[in-house]
């Protein structure tokens, strides 16, 4: 008898895929840090960053390090950004025809694999450089991205009436933030308690008994259809899924695939703004240009009528993932090293709670706003955008007066220790 709730592989998917992302990056900036210099890393140092002489060579290390882990994280995520992409386009759109138990199933392999690739690499200690190799197969068979995709559209499958459909769905947001939001809190617990080698030996654990449920118990929601029993060569299906797409953008008269194409580039025009930029001016400013371009675009969206104009919006929206880069970077330099898990795990969280909550909100705010102007939810958000940037002025003001008295208190310290 076959089960038709995907919940339960939505609930392991989450806990791997969100405990997979902190322990790889702490994993990197464990082997950087070994490989770069001979300084030996120290797990239990009781000294903040804010603390630290900054003219001290183990703080420019410490920089070094970071700058290296950064890169290397960006060069992982170019790495599976294509074949992600193609992936997911090709394996949901066959979903529609074929059932949607295959994309699970070869993103849930692709998954597992990974996994355990994690799992040797972190016991034998082989050049981490073949995760970006690794990354790159893996988004071959599908990312997370395309599991969910499936599971909502398994979901959407089996839901008849409207209503059913969107509190099937809510229930599903409401899980993922959870299952999320707990992991992302316990991961530096897995880390210090664990070691990364068993902690990636849970993941995979995790990821096996998924893809047995899917395998072996869930139900297909789609059955397939007799007219697709009909063989075809590769370059008629791939003919058959293009014009089937293009049919679904010229249907719905909506230019939705180049918009999302267009904020795709956003993330390569932010690396390029934050390269660029970091030679010229402080992280901070960064920050500012990031969050005020974004408040332009918002205000631009808010007005904009023609087809020309939402494409045109979408210019202001360039170094949108500026500040989310950069304020990562500037939290990160102030905790301990050996705390870095810990605050990425609470940044997870917070980002999920967050997302969750928008999500909601805005949608219930765009429900009783768009009868009398639709764009309100847009100028909504320009607002508040506000309060980061204010939040902001206030931190830079507050750490130019902290550092004034840090310097004033370390001056009276010395005078103190001369005079004895």
């Amino acid at each position: 008898m076959k089960i038709f709730f995907v919940e339960p592989a939505i609930c392991l998917s989450a806990f791997a895929m969100t405990l997979t992302s902190p322990l790889t990056t702490q994993y990197v900036y464990r082997r950087i840090w070994e490989d770069t210099g001979n300084y030996s890393f120290v797990s239990d140092s009781n000294t903040s960053e804010c603390g630290k002489n900054k003219s001290s060579p183990i703080f420019a290390f410490q920089e070094e390090v970071q700058k290296k882990v950064s890169l290397f994280n960006l060069q992982m995520d170019i790495s599976g950004l294509l074949p992600g992409l193609v992936s997911t386009f090709i394996l949901l759109s066959h979903s529609d025809h074929r059932g949607r138990k295959f994309p699970l199933i070869l993103s849930s392999v692709g998954a597992l694999a990974t996994s355990i690739w994690l799992c040797l690499l972190s016991y034998f200690a082989f050049p981490f450089q073949l995760l970006i190799a690794s990354t790159f197969i893996g988004a071959l068979c599908g990312n997370y991205t395309t599991f969910l995709g499936a599971c909502f559209a398994y979901i959407v499958d089996q839901c008849t009436e409207q209503k059913q459909r969107t509190i099937r769905i809510a229930i599903i947001d409401f899980i993922l933030g959870l299952v999320t939001g707990l992991t992302g809190l316990s991961s530096g617990y897995f880390i210090r308690e664990l070691g990364f080698v068993w902690s990636f030996v849970i993941i995979a654990m995790a990821l096996t008994v998924n893809l047995i449920y899917i395998s072996f118990f869930l139900g297909d929601s789609v059955k397939e259809s007799s007219s697709q029993n009909v063989s075809m060569s590769c370059s008629e299906g791939f003919k058959n899924l293009f014009y089937r797409t293009s049919m679904l953008f010229k249907n719905a008269s909506v230019f939705i695939g180049y918009g999302s194409a267009l904020g795709s580039v956003t993330f390569f025009s932010s690396f390029l703004g934050i390269w660029l930029f970091s030679y010229c001016m402080e992280d901070i400013h960064m920050t500012f240009i990031g969050i005020f371009t974004t408040m332009g675009g918002m205000v631009m969206t808010a007005f904009a009528k023609t087809t020309l104009m939402m494409f045109l919006v979408r210019l202001p929206f360039l170094f949108t993932i500026v500040p989310l880069s950069v304020l990562r970077s500037m939290v990160s330099k102030a905790v301990r090293s050996t705390e870095q898990g810990t605050l990425f795990a609470c940044i997870a969280f917070l980002e999920t709670l967050g997302g969750v909550a928008a999500v909601s909100t805005f949608n219930g705010i765009y429900s009783a706003t768009v009868a009398w102007y639709p764009g309100f939810t847009f100028l909504l958000s320009a607002v508040l955008l506000l309060i980061p940037a204010i939040s902001l002025c206030v931190v830079k003001c507050t750490s130019w007066n902290e550092g004034s008295y840090v310097l004033l208190t370390e001056e009276e310290s010395s005078e103190d220790t001369s005079e004895r």
